[in-house]
């Protein structure tokens, strides 16, 4: 258990015990969060515009999307907002929550040193660059955590039909720590890595690297909202969740946070509104 996961429950005043969990507060919703929106400061900002509104407490835990839905499945918390399908449909298959619901979306860039030994700056084929990568065996850093950026990462190997291994291809060993810490780990080795946008807008101007490769539909970074199943856990403070979810889902709402967030202080969003209802709001 890595040292933000400890500190995370601790913050949040859970006590797993065994197969049950004791929760010591029961007056707030408590979420488990890949760490990319936590660190880009979204997940603060939603969390305390709803409590201004409502008067309902929300708190969060960080992790990789794998560590996050490990959590939600002991009961520890009632929902978790996540990016990475597979992961989140077996989830959901297992019955450990109720359905993936759209939220937010932002991209993947893949970054590397301003030489650009692997030849691949301007390429908007994710999975060419990759091949290129691994043919010139230049450096990558993976997060080889489970995380949803590690899965983003592995799909694409996987769509350039390539398993990488070998002295070029470095899993950091602090990866589950998160993307800040993985991208800083890559700047200061010199070299390349698959990285959320955001995470890149909020670190850009302390890196030497530089984005190389974008735009490609592949690359595209959506995230979920899933309720945890209170028929599995009894104490899942489902009420609370629901409200949150249908504040962050509200194209009024948290969606308008969603669209504005990050446009004042890096000129553009960092997240792009994704929710069914905001889908719906902006054909009509």
């Amino acid at each position: 258990m890595n040292s933000m996961f400890r500190d995370g429950l601790a913050a949040l005043a859970l006590v797993c015990v065994c197969s049950g969990v004791v929760r010591a507060e029961q007056d707030v919703v408590l979420m488990a969060s890949t760490i990319g929106p936590i660190d880009a400061g979204i997940v603060a900002v939603l969390e305390d515009a709803f409590e201004k509104e409502s008067g309902i407490r929300v708190r969060h835990v960080g992790a990789g999307t794998g560590e996050a839905l490990k959590i939600a499945e002991k009961g520890a918390v009632d929902l978790v907002m996540v990016h990475a399908k597979s992961l989140e449909e077996k989830f959901v298959a297992n019955g450990f929550g109720t359905e993936r619901i759209p939220f937010m979306y932002n991209d993947f860039v893949i970054v590397g040193p301003a030489a650009d030994p692997a030849g691949i700056k301007g390429m908007t084929d994710a999975t060419a660059a990759l091949k290129k990568i691994a043919e010139k065996q230049v450096l990558f850093v993976s997060r080889g955590d489970k995380s949803g950026t590690h899965v983003a990462e592995t799909v694409l190997w996987d769509k350039a039909g390539l398993k990488p291994a070998g002295s070029w291809y470095r899993v950091f060993e602090k990866g589950a720590e998160g993307n800040a810490p993985t991208l800083r780990y890559t700047d200061q080795q010199g070299a390349y890595t698959v990285i959320d946008r955001a995470t890149w807008l909020s670190l850009e101007k302390t890196l030497q690297l530089k984005v190389l490769v974008e735009k490609d539909q592949a690359l595209l970074n959506y995230i979920s909202l899933i309720p945890v199943n209170p028929a599995k856990f009894a104490r899942v403070n489902q009420a609370g969740a629901a409200a949150y979810i249908r504040w962050l889902t509200d194209p009024a709402k948290g969606q308008l946070v969603v669209r504005d967030f990050g446009r004042e202080k890096f000129g553009s969003p960092l997240f792009f509104p994704n929710s069914r209802e905001w889908t719906k709001s902006s054909k009509n």
